[in-house]
């Protein structure tokens, strides 16, 4: 066993160095091309030739908008947890910040009687959850680890508790009529509607496309760098110069800004909001996604939320001895989890620099042995 593993590790380290040897057209063909596959992938005409991966038992390109809602809130909570090292188990209370002030500020239902487009309103909506995260963070972030932790899911829980009971948030009523993004077709029909979620999806597919190039332009930053230090010795980089406690909060907002980004696509995708639509599990999802494709590596985060979302949907509508395994969708996770984080602990697609520190502590466990 062993023996394969090291011969599968150093096949993907082959091919890891291949790609950053390869002259950068032909990088840039290879991506292109995967964008057009992404952007192709909902229309059946294309999908009903790719075999198993259309899932049997519920609506494909509704499973690939929520799979694309999922590689969205990955890549910001990998800013949070990826980049700086901070352990945020309520990531999912800014998504929910988001959902919620498009809902308050855009259906009937709500008791403001706003009635305001769904485009003005997600700026509102990251700001408000920027706000957030700096009203969260400013008094939390000198705690550090496990502390922090428990103060983010404490966070998540408050966010929950207070749609579920609170008269203003509608708790399980919730909020119905939210206005979906504008657009028309040629004849007038709407572009965006509740059956056909491809134009959902190619909105989210765009916009992470943007993130994506935003969030590595920032990494590469003295932003980024000042992120890195912290992760990897905060004492060192405070000692070194470094506002570590500003750059935190800095990681805190920018990862609250694209979760209430995806909350507010997300509300005006489904239509109608309410307080199960924001459990703690979900929170626990996304961190899981985002270690499970690599920590620190937006690559990584995409591969890791995509393939988790994408997981638990494809139990979905599969039988096997007359038991639904979708049931058991969870079990199979947890299990996939156990025997990634035994041997591959460094996520699919780790940092690059992560990568090298488990390299090393291999050899000194082989050396120590």
């Amino acid at each position: 066993m062993t023996t394969i593993l090291e011969k599968l590790r150093s096949g993907r380290e082959a091919v890891g160095e291949r790609w950053h040897r390869a002259p950068r057209w032909v990088r840039w063909v290879l991506l292109a091309a995967v964008i057009v596959f992404f952007y192709a992938l909902p229309n059946r005409e294309f999908y009903q030739y790719l075999g198993p991966i259309p899932t049997p038992g519920s609506n494909f390109t509704q499973v690939l908008f929520t799979v694309s809602i999922y590689v969205l809130l990955a890549v910001g909570l990998n800013i949070v947890v990826g980049f700086a090292g901070l352990l945020d188990l309520g990531y999912f209370g800014f998504f929910a910040v988001g959902a919620y002030t498009v809902a308050v500020l855009t259906s009937p239902s709500s008791n403001l009687k706003t009635l305001w487009p769904w485009l003005l309103v997600v700026p509102i909506a990251i700001a408000l959850t920027m706000v957030s995260g700096v009203m969260l963070g400013t008094p939390t972030l000198r705690l550090r680890g496990d502390y922090l932790a428990l103060v983010t899911l404490g966070f998540a829980e408050m966010i929950r508790i207070a749609a579920t009971s609170s008269a203003f948030l509608k708790g399980q009523r919730g909020f119905n009529q939210i206005p979906h993004p504008p657009g028309k077709y040629a004849d007038g029909k709407p572009f965006f509607g509740v059956l056909d979620a491809r134009p959902y999806y190619w909105l989210v597919l765009t916009l992470i496309i943007l993130v994506v190039i935003g969030v590595r332009n920032l990494t590469h930053s003295r932003v980024g760098r000042a992120w890195i230090s912290i992760r990897e010795d905060e004492d060192a980089a405070q000692l070194m110069g470094v506002p570590t406690f500003k750059f935190k909060l800095w990681a805190f907002a920018a990862g609250a800004a694209i979760a209430g980004l995806a909350g507010a696509l997300f509300a005006g995708k489904q239509n109608f909001v309410n307080s199960q639509n924001f459990e703690l599990l979900n929170s626990i999802i996304i961190l899981a996604a985002v270690i499970f494709g690599g920590s620190g590596n937006i690559v990584g985060a995409i591969v890791g939320g995509g393939l988790v979302a994408y997981m638990i949907e494809r139990f979905r509508g599969i039988e096997l001895f007359g038991v639904e395994l979708y049931e058991y969708r969870f079990l199979f996770f947890g299990l996939v989890l156990v025997v990634m984080m035994i041997f591959r602990p460094q996520g699919l697609i780790p940092n690059r620099r992560r990568a090298a520190e488990f390299k090393d502590r291999r050899k000194e466990v082989i050396v120590g042995e």
